[in-house]
C-alpha cells in the first residue's frame, strides 16, 4: 500500500536474514509472457500456465452473481471473497439462503464463515459416488447428530434426501454455465495478460453470459 506524504518508518518491516526467501536457483523458471500467472493442474492430470477464474451462479435464474480471478490453485480461500461480496448486495436483489460447492471449497473455517453470514453451507466434504445403490438412494435419513457443531450438522444434512436434492442443483447450474461459456460462446482461454486485465476479461465474459441469459428469460 502506498501513502502520500512522508513514509512512516514504523510501517517498514525488516525480515531477519535467517527468514529471508532463498535466492533464485539456476534451474528456476519464470513465465516471461505473463509472470503473474501460475502453473496449475488442469483436466487430464496435466499442468498449464493459468489463472483460477471463480463464479457464483444463482440456481433459479442461472445468472452469475459474483466473479473474481485468483492466482491461487486451492479453492478453499475463495469462499470468503464471495461471502463478503454477497453481504454488500442491495436489498432488492435478495440474499442467498444456501451455498453449494464441490469438495475443493470445504473447510471447517468456511462452514463457520457461512453460518456467520446467515447462509446454510452445503460444501461437499469428499467425492461422492455418482450412482448410489438403489437401497441407499431411497433409504431413510440418518438420525440427526446431537452435536451443535456446524460441520457435523452439515455432514448430516448432505446425507439426507433433502440435502442431496439441494446439492444436486449445483450440477445443473454452475457446471452448465461454465460449459456454455467455453463451448457455445467460445471463451476457452484469456487473451490478455496480468491479473488485473484477466479479471476484467473474465467479468466481460460472464457479463456476456448474463446478457444472453436475461434475453432468454425475458423472451422464453
Amino acid at each position: 500500500m502506498r501513502r502520500s506524504g512522508r513514509p512512516a518508518r514504523r510501517l517498514v518491516g525488516v525480515i531477519p536474514s535467517h527468514r529471508r526467501a532463498p535466492p533464485p536457483r539456476d534451474k528456476d523458471q519464470v513465465n516471461l509472457t505473463d509472470p503473474q500467472s501460475r502453473i496449475m493442474p488442469v483436466t487430464g492430470k496435466g499442468f498449464d500456465q493459468c489463472y483460477n477464474a471463480q463464479a457464483a451462479v444463482d440456481t433459479d435464474s442461472l445468472l452469475v452473481t459474483h466473479v473474481h480471478v485468483t492466482q491461487a490453485t486451492n479453492d478453499k480461500q475463495q469462499v470468503m471473497p464471495l461471502l463478503t461480496t454477497l453481504a454488500t448486495l442491495l436489498a432488492p436483489l435478495g440474499k442467498p439462503d444456501r451455498l453449494l460447492t464441490d469438495t475443493g471449497y470445504f473447510s471447517a473455517a468456511n462452514v463457520q464463515a457461512c453460518h456467520a453470514h446467515g447462509i446454510e453451507p452445503l460444501l461437499a466434504m469428499q467425492r461422492d459416488v455418482h450412482h448410489l445403490p438403489v437401497f441407499e438412494r431411497f433409504a431413510a435419513d440418518p438420525p440427526a447428530p446431537a452435536s451443535e457443531d456446524p460441520v457435523e450438522q452439515m455432514a448430516h444434512r448432505l446425507k439426507t434426501q433433502a440435502g442431496r436434492a439441494l446439492y444436486a442443483l449445483r450440477k445443473h447450474t454452475v457446471e452448465p454455465v461454465f460449459g456454455i461459456i467455453k463451448h457455445v460462446m467460445g471463451f476457452r482461454q484469456f487473451s490478455l495478460r496480468g491479473l488485473e486485465n484477466v479479471s476484467g476479461e473474465w467479468r466481460l465474459a460472464t457479463m456476456a453470459w448474463n446478457i444472453k441469459r436475461m434475453h432468454r428469460l425475458t423472451t422464453g
